[in-house]
């Protein structure tokens, strides 16, 4: 299948450039600076002054993106087919780290094929036979904890929510196996920007540290590669309860495929649900009400709440800020003519932080899900929309609520410090500034 090209400064004419959203004129550089650095201060002052569609320049190429805050233009998005508003082609700067199989890179029939083989790993049935692994993983974590001393929580949660992958997705459960793979998954997960410029510049794919990345990658890619023919050899596929053995008995896969997809679930699954647990349990450390309201839901049961409470950390510190899509095809967005190659951004971040749909919007409020009036569709979108919605939602929300239970039947959550931690860019992720600083205390 053949890109797009970029809508760019290169094929951007004058006529057209007229016609687009404003935005502001500085230099493509400093905007994507801006943009990668301080994209959460950034997009509101671009809001107030430019309105709520607007277009930004971003490497490479000075490529034009339209960025798009109010739900009814975002939901034209979500919904204009995925054959006009390829989602796959605005990752292609994944394509050295996720593999060119990526569920994330593909579009078309490519991505219909390769969703439909990957939902019965996702779906209801599934999901709850994970349910006793990820508790019991989480169960382990929360127990190893300082008591009465503080730490940085956000790098316990990757700890955990590397297990989850490593044992739940991968299925490998060899300690000494897990031993092997945990240092070298943990370098491929800690992906620097920088490294994902390999995606658009190729050749810095032979220099270091490019190089010394792709050859981690490589390891992890060996280990991969001989789990998935131990699994294929296995005859109790159907007994297994880990995502790779589902996948292998409801689907035909290359193993080049399998391997794609495992990174791939690594990659999108494992930062984002670590922070956005990070995120919660800063909220509830510096709320006392809303802490004893998580812990009588954990006491009794109640994983609505607990999804709630996930839900509004991540409503108010969105862990992904934006998602995008590449125009095939000259459309109407937003009451703008947008020519083929512009690359449409849905500003999740403004979207929920806006008081029209989340009044009090700077409060922590888990309630708001569970009301008689919860927050209307398109306004909640930390997994994206329409037929891109990330596959892997209901796992990150089960293994949210397993975690949260499994902390707060045991701890009283306090915060090292009263003022909030601000929002740092990490990868391509918003983390707590100094790691979620919490100290627990037994119940």
């Amino acid at each position: 299948m053949s890109q797009t090209p970029l809508l760019g400064a290169r094929t951007l004419d004058r006529e057209t450039a007229r016609a687009l959203p404003p935005g502001p004129r500085l230099p493509t550089l400093v905007q994507t600076v801006l943009f990668a650095s301080h994209r959460k201060t950034y997009f509101p002052k671009l809001r107030r002054r430019y309105g709520e569609v607007f277009t930004i320049r971003l490497v490479p190429s000075s490529r034009v993106v339209v960025v798009l805050s109010r739900p009814d233009h975002i939901r034209e998005v979500f919904g204009t087919p995925p054959t006009v508003a390829h989602a796959g082609e605005g990752n292609t700067v994944l394509a050295p780290i996720m593999g060119d199989h990526s569920l994330l890179l593909l579009d078309d029939d490519d991505h219909v094929r390769m969703r439909r083989q990957l939902m019965p790993a996702f779906n209801g049935h599934a999901l709850r036979s994970y349910t006793g692994m990820i508790a019991d993983l989480a169960r382990a974590e929360v127990e190893s904890w300082p008591v009465g001393e503080p730490f940085r929580l956000h790098e316990r949660m990757r700890t955990l929510t590397l297990e989850v992958i490593l044992q739940v997705v991968f299925g490998v459960t060899d300690q000494d196996r897990l031993a092997q793979l945990r240092p070298l998954v943990e370098k491929v997960v800690s992906v620097r920007p920088v490294i994902m410029l390999g995606g658009f510049y190729p050749r810095l794919l032979r220099l270091p540290p490019w190089r010394t990345y792709l050859e981690t990658q490589r390891q992890v890619d060996e280990i991969l590669y001989d789990e998935i023919g131990a699994r294929r050899n296995q005859q109790n596929l159907a007994e297994r309860n880990d995502v790779l053995s589902r996948l292998l008995a409801a689907g035909t896969w290359s193993d080049v495929e399998l391997r794609d997809q495992l990174v791939t679930l690594l990659l999108a699954g494992h930062e984002t649900t670590a922070t956005a647990l990070a995120w919660a349990f800063h909220e509830l450390a510096r709320r006392p009400d809303q802490l004893r309201a998580g812990q009588v839901a954990a006491d009794e049961g109640d994983d609505d709440y607990l999804e709630a409470i996930t839900k509004e950390a991540m409503r108010l510190h969105p862990v992904i800020y934006q998602v995008g899509r590449r125009l095939t095809e000259t459309v109407e967005v937003a009451g703008y003519r947008l020519p083929r190659g512009t690359t449409l951004m849905a500003a999740i971040g403004l979207v929920h932080s806006d008081e029209e749909h989340f009044p009090g919007a700077g409060d922590f409020r888990p309630q708001r899900f569970l009301s008689d009036n919860p927050p209307a569709p398109a306004t909640w979108i930390p997994f994206g929309g329409g037929a891109r919605r990330c596959i892997g939602a209901g796992f990150s929300l089960l293994e949210a609520t397993e975690i949260l239970r499994a902390a707060l039947t045991r701890y009283d959550v306090h915060a090292v410090r009263p003022r909030p931690e601000t929002a740092q860019p990490r990868n391509v992720t918003l983390v707590p500034s100094r790691g979620c600083e919490v100290l627990m205390t037994r119940r």
